[in-house]
């Protein structure tokens, strides 16, 4: 997907999610250390799709195709890709994949069979329009880029204790055995100590894995350790990336999936140094687990062709688990590869998948379907601390990992060329010299631009307070410290004739952790066309920052040469979850991923700070707690879900009725899918709940105790249930708004079962009262007719409807040439190549601005984007909304819009051709009725849980004309919400 980002309007690839470098294999978001840029040439928009159809893959497949049994695997058993039954029904679905392309005339780059049912193809526009009405066909999505987003960590998280996970399976040497972890990546460095096969018995049973040669690779790089490596790349070709700067084979060139693999599955009592210092020794989460290297992460990003193909050959060779540290910032549940995991886990395969690096802000977490682990990033209690010490004798500490440095001129940045010292720093200034910088990203690419011009050194301070201190490989010596303690450097060398600094070097330091990482990515999910919020993301957090563990020597990121990397992001916390989920697969052979994932969530603890370091952590940051890995191995209870249920919830978030069934969905409320949270986005007066509970362990009684949220009552019924092992039982939730609801804000509370033997099964309630539940649009065809829907109280009073509208559209079509760059740099926007600009007058008390374009009004297969400004004084532009998209379906709402001047730019991404043909269609919804649209309500008095059925009619609308009204709801004295309303006749 596409992301702004610093102004600019950049693709974004799915990403390594590190707090890494924001250049290298796939530009690493958030936290990044920070690399100098790779010439991955233009990284523009593919003509690649993925077209996904109706049956179920190899994978999830239960039967039900005459003359093709059932290949879904049974609990606890490992999927087998050469099973005669399951070779006859991957023949099937490739000769639907044929029977579709050939129906078009498109030729396939993919088929994906085991954990998707798709193939990739190039299509033009027509293709596309055809497929779009060919039976079979669920859905059609543009290929798109993503970004890739340990050593004390078994310690901290209690593993090598007495009596936790590693001694429960024979001690650290037995650890994860004959479990086998996949890892879809930048690939591996086969002779990394990490990975070595000494004592190593054959590869497990079921295995159907192949080791790929290539670039630097041959077949003797895989072993009994290595068990496999594959690489991808046909879909990054087709965004005109470059592969020169990397390995064209599973070599990896980054580091990325070299620190991620040896996270999850790396080898234990692994001596690791960097820069000749020793900083101990590191291990797996799952150190005798084997693992398995897909290559599918490029510089420039990760195609989602690419990685579903890695995900589906994962499956096919039979993994237990996957690790995927990449993402698009985009939680959407119908995403390629989200629905490539949603059949992994039909196949019995867990996923941990980072929940991504934009925090702290809210409703930035990735990874939103029910199915997967999204795991956010906190820290641990050892850190890698450095000291700069000044010649005034004041010491600052930070972060390093670096040697240290005598007593050494010291020079400002901002003095020498660039106060961020990427580049233009003068080497007449810093030759010689410590150079003080500031940056929380890029890191490791300002030591470089140091170094670039002399200096011997950097003193790194933050952006702001709260940012992650992190530790790089970094070019010169270096130290990473908070902004204050810049600021008050910076003071000093303005103060003083010739400042000097020395630098300690890095040495591990013990104390602190727990506290959530500024970069790691919040909840809560946004209400939206695809998502109701009805459920909790992320689902736990674990170790993210200064993670000690493997590297490439020749990575993109930090200097060369260097076999282990302590770095920070979300990628890094996956890959604990990965490995911890190996460590239960081999506890717990018959258990099921959603199982594990209960597991995991219910035994959380809850002693995290934010990331100020002082306020508790709230669900949002973390959502169910940290990881506690010996408790997750003896849960109690776990909340299962099955196929269906996954079906049901898409099916209640409103995105299909047969939701990968060949019957429609479960029918069920989005707030009873059986996950171990509990989340009611927006709670009028009353609702109840369900859940299931199954028993994992002795028979028991368990009894409830609730800490409700604040301004909600919560009522369980039962409260206490009584279960043999294996046994289930049900209970609903009550839930109600009291008179100290402070309503549209979350509240949080949690209920726990706990049975007096040790086991306490803790779910977080998330509840936001609202004052009226209404559904934020419906829409209507034909030029004369009506439609139904309801609206639900949380309080008692008057209630009154009105009808604002309908207006029709008004429309421009215009020519926009392509931009060759495919960026826009939002805070110049007159700046950028392939633009038009539509100005217009929105009057004073306008309820609703919506400017909007449609894939089939453009000419041809184009990406066209939007960016809306407000014209101020001056004729200052302040950026009020924009729509960017992988296509040309873009829309943006503007609420209550200041009166003023508004204006447009329609940016040609990526046109099919030179140019692009579009038209823009604009509404401007007034605050009364028009005389087209009447609406009526069953009822004029509202009580606390009630409800009215709201009936909007219309007519004498024009044919082939777009319409857009407005149901605005009111109490008698103020409006209290509304429904948009859309007609094309």
């Amino acid at each position: 997907m596409k992301r702004l980002m610093g102004g600019w309007i950049v693709v974004l690839v799915s990403c390594l999610i590190v707090a890494t470098a924001t250049t290298g294999a796939a530009g690493a978001q958030g936290e990044s250390p920070g690399a100098a840029p790779a010439d991955s040439g233009k990284a523009g928009a593919s003509d690649v799709y993925l077209v996904l159809l109706d049956e179920a893959p190899a994978g999830a497949y239960a039967g039900g195709i005459a003359g093709y049994p059932a290949t879904k695997p049974a609990a606890g058993k490992r999927f087998n890709k050469k099973d005669a039954k399951v070779q006859r029904y991957v023949n099937y679905l490739r000769s639907r994949h044929a029977q579709v392309a050939n129906s078009v005339g498109a030729t396939r780059e993919y088929d994906y069979e085991y954990s998707l049912n798709a193939f990739a193809a190039t299509l033009t526009k027509a293709q596309l329009a055809k497929l779009r009405t060919t039976p079979g066909v669920v859905s059609i999505q543009r290929d798109k880029l993503s970004q890739v987003k340990t050593d004390n960590t078994p310690t901290f998280l209690g593993l090598n204790a007495a009596g936790g996970l590693w001694s429960q399976l024979g001690g650290q040497g037995s650890a994860g055995d004959g479990v086998i972890i996949g890892v879809v990546d930048t690939g591996i460095w086969p002779e990394h100590p990490s990975f070595a096969a000494a004592g190593y018995g054959p590869v497990p049973a079921g295995w159907n894995g192949t080791c790929q040669s290539g670039q630097l690779w041959s077949q003797q790089h895989c072993t009994n350790k290595l068990i496999g490596a594959r690489y991808f790349h046909k879909g990054f070709g087709h965004f005109g990336g470059s592969l020169k700067d990397d390995y064209i084979s599973a070599r990896d060139h980054d580091g990325h999936g070299t620190h991620t693999t040896s996270t999850a599955g790396g080898n234990g009592g692994v001596n690791a140094s960097i820069f000749g210092r020793s900083f101990g020794t590191v291990s797996g989460m799952a150190p005798r687990a084997r693992v398995a290297a897909y290559k599918a992460c490029w510089p420039g990003g990760c195609a989602t062709t690419d990685l579903v193909s890695a995900i589906d050959s994962a499956v096919g060779d039979g993994v237990d688990v996957i690790n995927y540290s990449i993402g698009d910032d985009d939680p959407d549940f119908l995403d390629a590869d989200d629905v490539a995991f949603l059949f992994a886990r039909q196949a019995g395969v867990f996923v941990a998948a980072s929940a991504g690096n934009s925090g702290p802000g809210p409703s930035t977490v990735d990874h939103g379907g029910p199915w997967l682990t999204t795991v956010g990033a906190s820290t641990q209690n050892r850190s890698f601390v450095g000291t700069a010490t000044l010649g005034s004798g004041a010491t600052f500490q930070g972060a390093s990992v670096t040697p240290g440095l005598a007593a050494t001129p010291l020079v400002d940045g901002a003095a020498a060329g660039n106060e961020g010292c990427l580049s233009g720093l003068s080497p007449a200034v810093v030759t010689g010299k410590i150079v003080l910088c500031k940056g929380s990203f890029s890191r490791a690419a300002r030591s470089l631009g140091v170094k670039n011009a002399g200096g011997v050194g950097m003193i790194l301070y933050t952006v702001d307070q709260s940012d992650a201190l992190l530790s790089d490989n970094h070019y010169v010596p270096a130290v990473h410290i908070r902004n204050s303690d810049g600021l008050a450097i910076k003071a000093y060398i303005a103060a003083t004739s010739a400042p000097t600094a020395a630098l300690s070097g890095g040495a591990k330091a013990f104390g602190g952790g727990n506290t959530m990482a500024a970069f790691s990515s919040r909840g809560p999910l946004v209400d939206s066309a695809r998502s109701t919020g009805d459920l909790l993301k992320p689902d736990v957090t674990a170790p993210g920052v200064q993670i000690l563990a493997g590297n490439t020597p020749t990575a993109f990121v930090g200097a060369p040469g260097q076999l282990f990397q302590a770095i920070a992001g979300t990628s890094m916390s996956s890959p604990h979850v990965a490995g911890i989920g190996a460590l239960l697969r081999d506890r717990h052979p018959g258990w099921t991923p959603d199982m594990m994932q209960s597991a995991l969530m219910t035994s959380a603890r809850q002693d995290v700070l934010k990331e100020d370091g002082s306020t508790p952590a709230d669900p949002f940051d973390f959502g169910a707690g940290h990881i506690v890995p010996n408790s997750a191995a003896d849960p109690g209870l776990v909340y299962p879900a099955g196929f269906d249920d996954y079906r049901a919830f898409l099916r209640s978030q409103g995105l299909c009725t047969l939701c990968f069934g060949t019957t429609p969905a479960p029918v069920i409320a989005a707030t009873d899918f059986n996950a171990a949270t509990i989340t009611v986005r927006a709670l009028a007066g009353v609702r109840t709940v369900t859940r299931t509970v199954r028993n994992v362990g002795p028979a028991g009684t368990y009894t409830v105790s609730v800490a409700a949220p604040p301004g909600v009552d919560v009522v369980v019924n039962p409260s206490v249930l009584t279960l043999g092992p294996g046994a289930t039982a049900s209970y609903q939730v009550t839930f109600t708004s009291t008179a100290d609801a402070d309503f549209d804000e979350y509240s949080f509370g949690a209920l726990t079962w706990s049975d007096g033997a040790g086991h306490s099964v803790r779910s977080p309630l998330v509840i936001r009262p609202v004052i009226i539940a209404a559904p934020a649009s419906a829409a209507g065809t034909g030029a004369t007719g009506s439609l139904q829907y309801a609206v639900k109280f949380g309080y008692s009073g008057s209630f009154n409807v009105a009808p604002q509208g309908l207006v029709a559209a008004t429309t421009e079509t215009r020519t926009i040439v392509d931009d060759p760059a495919n960026d826009f740099n939002a805070n110049a926007p007159d700046t950028n190549q392939g633009i038009q600009v539509h100005e217009f007058a929105v009057p004073s008390g306008t309820p609703l601005l919506r400017v909007q374009l449609f894939d089939e009004f453009t000419d041809g297969n184009d990406d066209i984007d939007l960016f809306l400004y407000r014209v101020g004084a001056g004729g200052v532009l302040t950026l009020v909304g924009a729509s960017f998209t992988t296509t040309s379906a873009e829309l943006i709402d503007v609420a209550k819009p200041g009166a003023g001047t508004y204006r447009l730019y329609a940016h040609g991404f990526e046109t099919d051709g030179a140019d692009a043909v579009y038209t823009l269609f604009r509404w401007l919804v007034p605050s009364t009725a028009t005389g087209n649209m009447t609406a009526t309500s069953s009822t004029a008095t509202a009580t606390i849980g009630g409800s009215a059925d709201i009936t909007v009619s219309w007519t004498g609308l024009t044919p082939a004309t777009k319409y857009l009204g407005r149901v605005s709801y009111s109490n008698g004295s103020a409006e209290i919400g509304g429904t948009v309303v859309t007609v094309n006749p």
